[in-house]
């Protein structure tokens, strides 16, 4: 009907814009990082662990944002890590050290750790599994619009006041987000209620099977993390690799990384659609999720192999902006998988995919800063992200979303004789 279409799209645009915000909070730190480091004396080591400190907190918070998520309805959880972003955001211009900056990030991090479980509990609640690859690809191709326009942004902001300033401003437009969330997600497609809590009907009933879970969804979460492995090293250093890598000033060094992450915008969105695409044309799931994770990986890795020998920049930002492209086809399929083997426990399986990914966060930042105060070489830390790639689309072949998890059908009965929530 009519009305429930305005709600799915009024939906459809708070979720892009909650992933617009959650990349802009999450990205604006690697666009500073240059004024941060000069200002506080910080090695790349040192900032490299300042950029994982988001990640531990996120990785931490993952499954139990989940549960919450998948208890409590996406509006409730969503509230609270909105506020936790405002706080955090601004913070971090308050900083004056390595330890608050590191605190700072894992605030963010805390606030963050629940956004993405809950965005994908909202989307299995208002959206059939033929238009979650594609609705997750077009969610999260906000994202990469936020990681696209946030090193412009935040370079601007810089130059007219302060990279102090800048953190300020950005809060300010979180806290406007989360003031809309709050008066207009609606938690059903049926209920005319924008306040009202999680129906009871709709939520898990029992123990929630964390064995068989965690096993379904281990070889998700094994290619997330490496998918994330390269992902964390875009999100994080890659200003920074343009600004000192390639010895550009903060303008150009915002520009390069601007474009290799409008990249990732088509990546996100195509994706997605050739997801659903493939699985409306042959209703074989399997094919339709694996198949664009393959494909993904192995144009990704591809693409990062040349950077070994190009030496322009504008070589070295082609090839960055192609790898990326092809590795965000990932996002619309993988992001459904949680979906696709549990609609009743979708908030923990998406946390626990997740968390791979988080993991990775803490880890491959802080090696990249390693390696090139030891090495020289703003090129060389790639290298791990081949080989990651490599493993990942071969495990890909083991995700199987085909396969329901067992317990579902037990809750389906359940929910099928309940009556509607008003």
């Amino acid at each position: 009907m009519p009305t429930d279409s305005r709600q799915r799209r009024r939906t459809l645009w708070l979720l892009c814009a909650l992933s617009f915000i959650l990349y802009v909070d999450r990205v604006n730190l690697a666009t500073a990082a240059g004024a941060i480091k000069a200002e506080l004396g910080l090695s790349n080591t040192e900032l490299g662990i300042a950029f994982s400190a988001f990640a531990y907190s996120y990785a931490i918070f993952q499954v139990g944002g989940g549960w919450i998520a998948d208890r409590f309805g996406a509006r409730i959880t969503l509230i609270g890590c909105g506020l936790i972003w405002v706080v955090s955001t601004f913070a971090t211009g308050l900083v004056h050290s390595l330890g608050l900056l590191f605190a700072a990030r894992l605030l963010l991090g805390i606030g963050e750790g629940a956004t993405l479980p809950a965005q994908a509990r909202a989307i299995t609640r208002w959206f059939g599994r033929e238009q979650r690859g594609m609705v997750q690809g077009f969610t999260h191709s906000f994202s990469r619009l936020g990681n696209a326009v946030t090193p412009p942004l935040v370079a601007a902001l810089m130059a007219w006041l302060s990279w102090r300033s800048a953190f300020y401003l950005i809060g300010a437009v979180t806290a406007v987000w989360l003031v809309w969330w709050c008066l207009s997600f609606r938690e059903h497609p049926h209920g005319a209620n924008a306040f009202a809590p999680a129906s009871p009907t709709d939520a898990p009933t029992g123990l929630t099977p964390w064995g068989p879970l965690f096993k379904r969804m281990a070889p998700t979460i094994f290619v997330y993390f490496c998918y994330g492995w390269t992902a964390w090293l875009f999100f994080t250093w890659l200003p920074t690799f343009f600004l000192h890598g390639e010895g550009l000033d903060l303008k150009s060094s915002a520009l390069f990384a601007s474009g290799v992450f409008f990249a990732g915008v088509v990546g996100d969105t195509l994706g997605g659609w050739l997801s659903d695409r493939v699985y409306r044309k042959t209703g074989n799931l399997a094919t339709a999720r694996q198949g664009v994770i393959v494909l993904s990986f192995t144009g990704a890795l591809l693409f990062l192999v040349p950077l070994a020998f190009v030496h322009s920049t504008v070589g070295v930002a082609l090839c960055l902006s192609a790898s990326f492209l092809f590795l965000e086809l990932t996002i619309g399929p993988i992001w459904a998988v949680p979906s696709d083997i549990t609609q009743t426990h979708a908030g923990i399986a998406s946390g626990m995919m997740n968390a791979g990914s988080a993991v990775a966060g803490i880890l491959s930042p802080i090696l990249f800063g390693f390696l090139v105060d030891r090495t020289g070489s703003w090129t060389l830390p790639f290298a791990g992200s081949v080989a990651m790639l490599l493993i990942g689309g071969v495990v890909a072949l083991r995700i199987r979303p085909d396969r329901p998890l067992a317990t579902d059908a037990v809750e389906a009965p359940r929910r099928a004789l309940a009556p509607p929530s008003l």
